[in-house]
């Protein structure tokens, strides 16, 4: 199946262009690092950490996975899961799930880092795995998700829909919710699956495939929807952003927009960074247009997180960028160690929490 490696992706786009120089900042507030490790490069997969109790964990191409003390960044066990790894981590504090491009995933001990199981999966496994009560899921590359029993790793169920000829091969992933798995797929598609089951509870069409060639007609969901209240909200690329009713699947708005990072949302607002780079700030119930900040034009930026009274998101400098989220102003900006940022940030109950592609693991604090 051809698929569109994203790294190529944006250099045949828009968002491959010159980057904008980076705009001085008036009386910006400093940004310290309260700490900072090195898990170890990522390549060209997108390794985001996970963040449960008092424990960090992350992850590297080289196959290690790491636990760290959220507080202080101190280590508490690297062990090597045995085979080079593609995507994030997934965690609930028991057990620690991650996955191959090679279709393997692998579940270690939270507490020793020991191996618990391996189970094969039907291609590369790009995003995050997700841990769920009894129940650890894979997202596959081909349109599939499997689950399987925590445990000892037997397989559950398997979803799988036809995917488009032509997809952005991303790490799109998962978001669970009240027993109930919510994915996006190509062809602007976005499923809610019953978690113990895998049976289909609803589907949408977010985004119609629009154009006259196949390149055109790429409209794939990205990112992890997102939920907030009610809604279940997401974003595609040469698409739309739109929330739904998480129960019911109705939509509630919907507006034409083009991401690769997909969507977050808090209480009042909804944010998308578009591929030309440009942050957008919604409002949450109707979709309207609050603050467009796009004077970051080409710096391929990661999806933005609300923080606090700011809004932060990283760029393909390693460059953390934190704004006002009531008007979208600069507020500070963080240097990293130069390495790409494309995860998106983790907010602490102290900071937020970046990694790097080559490596560099930052718990940031305004």
């Amino acid at each position: 199946m051809p698929s569109l490696n994203p790294v190529d992706w944006f250099k045949s786009t828009p968002t491959g262009a010159k980057p904008a120089e980076l705009p001085p900042l008036s009386n910006p507030q400093p940004v310290r690092t309260l700490w900072q490790v090195n898990v170890g490069p990522a390549g060209i997969f997108v390794f985001t950490p996970a963040v449960v109790g008092a424990s960090v964990y992350a992850a590297a191409r080289d196959g290690n996975v790491t636990r760290l003390d959220a507080a202080t960044g101190n280590l508490i066990w690297k062990v090597s899961a045995g085979a080079p790894l593609s995507g994030g981590v997934g965690t609930d504090g028991k057990i620690v799930a991650v996955g191959t491009d090679k279709g393997e995933l692998i579940v270690l001990d939270a507490e020793k880092g020991t191996l618990r199981w391996r189970a094969r999966v039907s291609s590369e496994v790009l995003a995050a795995p997700k841990v769920a009560g009894s129940t650890v899921l894979a997202r596959t590359s081909d349109s599939r998700i499997f689950a399987f029993d925590a445990t000892d790793g037997k397989r559950k169920w398997v979803y799988q829909r036809a995917a488009a000829s032509l997809i952005v091969r991303s790490p799109a992933g998962m978001t669970i919710h009240e027993g109930t798995i919510f994915a996006g797929f190509s062809g602007g598609k976005m499923v809610a699956l019953q978690l113990e089951t895998g049976a289909l509870r609803w589907e949408v069409t977010v985004s119609q495939p629009k154009g006259a060639t196949e390149l055109e007609r790429v409209s794939d969901l990205s990112g992890d929807p997102a939920i907030a209240g009610r809604e279940v909200c997401a974003a595609s690329y040469q698409g739309r952003a739109a929330c739904y009713e998480w129960a019911t699947g109705n939509q509630v708005w919907a507006r034409d927009m083009s991401t690769l990072n997909g969507m977050s949302v808090d209480a009042r607002y909804a944010y998308v960074a578009d591929e030309k780079g440009a942050v957008h700030s919604l409002d949450r119930t109707n979709g309207r247009s609050v603050w467009k900040q796009d004077r970051l034009a080409n710096r391929e930026l990661t999806l933005a997180q609300a923080a606090g009274s700011e809004v932060v998101f990283g760029d393909l400098q390693g460059i953390v960028h934190y704004v006002a989220r009531d008007s979208g102003a600069f507020v500070g900006r963080a240097v990293t160690d130069g390495g790409k940022i494309r995860a998106a940030p983790i907010r602490l109950a102290n900071g937020v929490l970046v990694q790097t592609l080559n490596g560099g693991l930052y718990l940031l604090s305004l």
